[in-house]
């Protein structure tokens, strides 16, 4: 690192970031000043391809949500043991974001994610040749290993293409994929799943994986921290990073948040095309249409809505953001509780309410992931970012599922048993199912709304307190 204080050292330094844009420009007039961060050079061709990737992340993982109902007929299951299916998966997933964190901070970024999802595809393909349950379950665990790759190295990459003031704008593009990727899957595989069978969408929707894998190797890779006006590259490394990431107040409110409303999200996805199954009596392709509507189509307005909400709110309230967030899933709550309690067969209503409740939540998306980069060093976010997926996956997704599930059944029990039937049937797995997601999701969301209030207490202290670490400054003495 050069220690001087000479204008054509640093000069060379940025200009040595190449093509793929050091996000910041220094002239006569601004040396011996903070470089004015900019969009770096290719960040569009390099969101767009991070937007194919985050797309077939979530389409890959949403298929067994669609097909839920023929697997479990097929293997006999209960709900606890479908949302066992869900756990397993989010525990490795969350186990192996850690260390695939940590590599995106060290290595090509480029590279982790190429590796990724080359691997979550294979086993998306191998899924539609599990024989039992114990076979998929064990399938699909390679899927969440490959898909760890996805959000911190991806997350690391926006943060250093985009300048703070338009990042939660990039990822709400980014996050777009959320909702496209969940109404593509419920839809096609909802119609392929009707007319071919439930193995049928796992093998056709691993062959765009393996072309997408090397389509992200041709992507430049950014420079670290050069929206913050250094190069994070030429900094020593972090002696105790998941210390210092865990240190930062907001971010403990943040996890807890993130686990709330993964759990949430993860009850509703898993078992919503089910609940219309089983308690609103339509097929599985109109099942996953509604699906559709309510976990996709909402998306598409909220996170690009939001995004530019979001980062107009932040410019003129530095706590901005995650108030927004926080009145966004407070409100939600009660809709979401409102439509999961309309009697059986009112599919109107429940589509309607549900739509409202979740276009709020995924303002969820916009204000947190942007307020992370805010509070976290830059040579230290693809790390911060795979702190909070673990705790959100292990403590949310991971018990979300199976514990809707175990409550699912424990409540069908309840009212087999209130009317002394002889056996357990569909109608009362039904009642189950409508009672615990009932319970689950606007309850989830409602903790969610009420941790956002907390974080945005301390984020302005924490944004603040990092913010010399971001300067050129910390990278390059003398200026």
């Amino acid at each position: 690192m050069r220690t001087g204080n000479s204008r054509a050292a640093v000069q060379e330094d940025l200009t040595q970031a190449g093509p793929a844009g050091p996000g910041c420009s220094i002239d006569s007039g601004t040396v011996g000043k903070a470089p004015v961060p900019a969009v770096a050079s290719g960040a569009k061709a390099a969101l767009f391809t991070l937007f194919l990737i985050n797309f077939l992340n979530f389409f890959d993982r949403t298929i067994p949500a669609v097909v839920l109902e023929p697997i479990r007929r097929e293997f006999a299951l209960d709900d606890m043991m479908l949302g066992l299916m869900g756990t397993t998966f989010t525990l490795i997933y969350a186990l192996a974001g850690l260390p695939l964190g940590r590599l995106s901070d060290r290595v090509r970024r480029t590279r982790v994610l190429a590796g990724g999802v080359f691997v979550w595809s294979l086993m998306t393909a191998a899924s539609g040749l599990a024989w039992n349950f114990a076979s998929f379950l064990l399938i699909r665990l390679g899927v969440g290993i490959g898909e760890a790759s996805c959000a911190p190295a991806s997350n690391s990459m926006i943060g250093d293409l985009y300048p703070s003031k338009q990042r939660a704008r990039a990822l709400g593009l980014f996050m777009l994929v959320l909702p496209l990727g969940s109404l593509a899957c419920f839809m096609l595989v909802g119609y392929l799943a009707q007319n071919y069978g439930w193995r049928a969408p796992f093998y056709l929707a691993a062959v765009p994986g393996f072309v997408v894998a090397l389509l992200v190797l041709r992507v430049r890779e950014p420079v670290r921290g050069s929206q913050e006006g250094h190069m994070a590259g030429k900094l020593a490394p972090v002696a105790r990073p998941y210390r210092s990431v865990l240190a930062i107040p907001t971010l403990w409110w943040i996890i807890a948040s993130g686990a709330a409303v993964n759990f949430a999200s993860y009850a509703l996805s898993t078992f919503l095309p089910s609940l219309m199954v089983r308690y609103h009596h339509v097929n599985v392709a109109q099942a996953g249409m509604v699906a559709a509507i309510v976990l996709g189509v909402t998306g598409l307005v909220g996170l690009t809505a939001g995004g530019w909400i979001a980062d107009r709110v932040h410019q003129a309230f530095v706590r901005g953001r995650l108030m927004l967030g926080a009145i966004c899933l407070l409100a939600s709550a009660p809709l979401l509780w409102l439509g999961l309690t309309r009697a059986a067969g009112d599919v109107v209503a429940v589509t309607a309410l549900l739509s409202l409740g979740w276009l709020l939540y995924f303002m969820y998306f916009v204000t947190v992931y942007a307020s992370i980069q805010d509070v976290v060093e830059a040579r230290l976010r693809a790390t911060a970012m795979s702190v909070y997926f673990f705790f959100q996956y292990i403590l949310g997704a991971g018990f979300g599922t199976i514990v809707t599930g175990a409550l699912s059944d424990w409540l069908a029990a309840r009212a087999m048993q209130a009317v002394h039937a002889p056996a357990m049937t569909d109608g009362f797995r039904a009642i189950g199912l409508q009672g615990a997601l009932s319970l689950a999701v606007p309850g989830a969301i409602f903790i969610t709304g009420l941790a956002l209030c907390f974080a945005a207490r301390s984020f302005a202290a924490d944004a603040a307190r990092v913010a010399p670490l971001n300067r050129p400054s910390s990278s390059v003495s003398g200026l």
